[in-house]
């Protein structure tokens, strides 16, 4: 029977909900390996490396799930697992490690988007470079699952008397949000539907319209409950749908990203995309937006490990 095993960060009691979901994923992993007939384990990723690799290495794992989102509660090292990986030679799911590096850092992962003619909204990292007619969102440069958003973060220019270490400011687009997932295969890569984040308009009348912190882990919020996902758009949609799956589809190319991963836009009054974040490690519970995009286009949850698994990351020696 070939044998896999879940790799993830440590959780604890006081972990919060962006950490804790990771259980979510491994147990969604779990049931479709068991319908994929793999034995299967759980590791917790620790900096003590060497035990690390010693009991992968004597399970005789064919595969790794690398669902290592952050290192010491900081997404900012998040490259270390796959990195590792690699350097042992060890088979792993999702994207390598460059790709993860260049993706969670937002300044690196903007300015290789710039370079290459895709949209972004204009940022700054240093108070000499923000202009003070426009609006910002302050947001943290290594961290995903909006840790570390909320409203207080949206702010005028003008307003701006620091960018704290860690944080940069980026344009804050008053519009709409999209996500589109993007799943692997043997061969190639599929584009999903976008899906579209729905801000009440009752509710976000006066509000920024962002996915914060609570919009996406705190379901007894207000922000929870008047934000919604919906893959059903208007005719008058289809070019602006087609545009936001080409924009997905070339990250996916110049990222060099694998397995799955999700690519989140903006769009204003223009009606152009910008992109704000490519994760290259998305969750896949079974609430994700990643799943729910696979559903929509009738893949089961065992399809959809399946498909993972099929691009696995393999090295030079063919593993």
């Amino acid at each position: 029977m070939k044998h896999a095993i879940i790799l993830h960060n440590p959780v604890t009691n006081s972990s919060k909900e962006d950490e804790l979901d990771v259980l979510n994923q491994a147990i969604f992993i779990e049931t479709a390996l068991e319908e994929l007939e793999y034995s299967h384990e759980r590791a917790v990723f620790s900096l003590n490396t060497n035990d690390l690799i010693a009991l992968i290495q004597k399970s005789g794992a064919s595969v790794v799930f690398n669902l290592v989102e952050t290192i010491n509660e900081s997404g900012r090292l998040s490259f270390t697992a796959p990195a590792l990986l690699e350097l042992f030679k060890i088979p792993f799911t999702g994207s390598d490690a460059a790709a993860i590096f260049t993706t969670t850092d937002k300044i690196v992962c903007k300015t290789i988007l710039r370079f290459n003619k895709i949209d972004t909204p204009f940022w700054a990292k240093y108070l000499a470079e923000v202009d003070p007619e426009r609006y910002y969102i302050v947001k943290p440069i290594s961290e995903d699952g909006s840790v570390g958003i909320d409203d207080a973060l949206v702010v005028h220019g003008n307003e701006i008397k620091e960018i704290p270490k860690g944080y940069f400011a980026e344009e804050y687009i008053h519009g709409r949000e999209f996500n589109i997932s993007i799943i692997g295969g043997k061969k190639d890569y599929q584009v999903l539907l976008p899906a579209e984040m729905c801000f009440s308009n009752d509710y976000y009348e006066t509000k920024p319209r962002i996915l914060g912190y609570k919009a996406k882990w705190d379901e007894t919020s207000l922000e929870y409950q008047n934000t919604t996902r919906s893959f059903k758009f208007k005719d008058v949609d289809a070019g602006l749908i087609a545009n936001l799956q080409e924009i997905a589809g070339k990250c996916w190319k110049i990222f060099g990203l694998s397995g799955y991963a999700r690519v989140d836009l903006r769009v204003g009054a223009d009606n152009q995309p910008k992109v704000i974040e490519i994760n290259a490690n998305p969750c896949i519970a079974p609430d994700s937006g990643f799943v729910a995009a696979c559903k929509e286009i009738g893949l089961t949850n065992t399809d959809i490990i399946k498909r993972i698994i099929d691009d696995t990351n393999r090295n030079e020696a063919g593993i």
